[in-house]
């Protein structure tokens, strides 16, 4: 596995693990120590992450992951797109 494709799985599972919780400064630092010089990635993902993930449960950290990463809300809009992909062959 590409080491960039390594550290944006790495940082889908962080912050999957921390989707529930209540204080969102956990799941922010811990983002920002996986994604150290590569910001580039952290943005991508959490843009892309808060598109596709946001609802009514988890809408306060998606909107906390965009206050601590401003630069992600250019990615959220693929988010959206892929949450509302249909997988599968049409037809079956």
């Amino acid at each position: 596995m590409h080491p960039d494709t390594a550290l944006s799985v790495r940082l889908d599972a962080i912050c999957a693990r921390h989707q529930h919780e209540a204080d969102h400064a956990a799941v922010i630092a811990e983002l920002r120590a996986a994604a150290s010089d590569r910001p580039d990635i952290l943005h991508e993902t959490v843009g892309e992450w808060v598109g596709y993930f946001d609802d009514d449960w988890r809408h306060g950290m998606c909107v906390a992951l965009l206050e601590a990463f401003p630069a992600a809300a250019e990615n959220v809009e693929i988010g959206r797109r892929r949450r509302g992909h249909v997988h599968g062959t049409p037809g079956f």
